[in-house]
């Protein structure tokens, strides 16, 4: 029901009416209602203000309830990331919405929160940029450009839902209007050939479960909780084929949840035929277990589990990965590198850009592009090769071979 309170002037007289319409709740918090003012006409009369008051009333509870909140005023963005968040709640992958639900809460409304949609230009963005860019990390640094940037993402997606609802026009922290600093690709972290095959020998020494984890990291090329959430039932033995289905997240007081792969696609990997008599081990193992712990079990199907068979924390196999890198004196990669190295040997081996970004499940192909400069090296020592075979091969004697080495260097 639409409710009008009037606005009078320093005289007493009646101006105008703040029309508002209940919204309702989200969160246990009563959000902020709908409003519109409506200025009375001049010269007309108490009896025709009340008539037409009644009708503006009725058009506006009407568009309101229609979704046309384009009429719904204009409200302070401190409220309407209230209402941003119910939209997205289910929508941002739950990671993103625990991040961005912080930002908002404690940078966003302290620094933009009450100001009016309308009233929002890139100016006041570009401070709100300059502003975060002086507040130090929590180890007392600047902060990077990559945060700087996931920060504004956060901006920029809230005023684009704004956009969407026809609240505002046109976003203020678009991209084109702003200066954001400019991230730096940085060099993707891998192994080089040997590195990855001595880190393989030292991995023969470690448990059946963490070395299916780390082979099946580098042989699939999947993300860390894309792996933790395999079931032995994704596996086809008999064809070797993995099916990469969905993904492990854990968010703050929260259970350990799953969700779909990023970028939402299903996809199915070969792996080497010794890897999967490993998971086939591997499964006689929880079984043993299972049987072991009787009504204790909690698990369901997980290839990776925490000691009563539920699901593996997302973060376990970083820190298990570290504590295995400083064990045999090996180089520190983050785990995330067998992702890349995976890429890079693919594609070293003859792979072409298409093949790799589905089996890595990239949603774009410029993202699996960023490999293709750390096989540049490779290239070198493959040309490096094939001088050799031709310096070996096309001279029959000595005196030969040391004038192609001359020619050569």
């Amino acid at each position: 029901m639409a409710s009008a309170q009037a606005i009078r002037n320093k005289s007493g007289v009646i101006t105008s009416y703040q029309i508002k319409v209940f919204r309702g709740y989200a969160n246990g918090k009563q959000l902020s209602p709908f409003t519109k003012t409506w200025k009375v006409p001049d010269g007309m009369s108490e009896k025709r203000i009340a008539k037409e008051l009644e009708r503006v009333k009725a058009e506006f509870e009407i568009e309101c309830e229609n979704g046309d909140i384009s009429a719904a005023g204009n409200p302070k963005l401190a409220d309407f990331c209230v209402t941003y968040l119910d939209i997205q709640r289910g929508t941002l992958a739950p990671r993103t919405f625990e991040y961005y639900s912080g930002l908002i809460e404690s940078l966003i409304i302290p620094k933009l929160g009450h100001m009016k949609l309308s009233e929002l230009k890139p100016a006041n963005v570009q401070k709100f940029i300059r502003e975060i860019q002086a507040i130090p990390t929590a180890k007392g640094t600047m902060p990077s450009a990559a945060t700087i940037k996931r920060k504004v993402a956060c901006l920029q997606s809230i005023l684009r839902q704004a956009v969407k609802l026809r609240i505002i026009k046109e976003n203020p922290a678009d991209a084109k209007c702003l200066t954001i600093p400019k991230v730096v690709t940085p060099n993707v972290d891998i192994f080089t050939k040997e590195g990855a095959a001595r880190m393989l020998d030292c991995l023969a020494n470690e448990s059946l479960e963490f070395r299916c984890l780390v082979h099946l990291a580098f042989a699939t090329g999947a993300r860390r909780g894309e792996i933790v959430a395999l079931r032995f039932s994704d596996i086809d033995y008999t064809s070797g084929r993995i099916q990469i289905k969905r993904s492990a997240y854990k968010t703050k007081g929260e259970n350990i949840g799953v969700k779909s792969p990023k970028d939402g696609e299903v996809r199915t990997v070969y792996i080497y035929p010794e890897l999967v008599s490993m998971i086939i081990e591997l499964q006689k193992k929880r079984q043993t277990e299972r049987e072991r712990l009787g009504t204790a079990w909690r698990g369901d199907d997980w290839l990776f589990t925490k000691w009563d068979g539920s699901i593996m924390h997302p973060q376990t196999p970083s820190k298990q990965w570290d504590r295995f890198l400083v064990k045999y004196g090996l180089p520190h990669h983050k785990f995330h590198s067998l992702r890349h190295t995976s890429a890079t040997l693919l594609l070293c081996a003859g792979m072409n850009v298409r093949q790799v970004q589905e089996r890595l499940g990239h949603g774009s192909m410029r993202t699996t592009q960023i490999y293709l400069h750390s096989i540049q090296e490779a290239d070198k020592q493959c040309a490096d090769a094939l001088r050799s075979v031709y310096i070996t091969q096309s001279k029959p004697n000595a005196e030969h071979d040391a004038d192609a080495l001359r020619l050569a260097k």
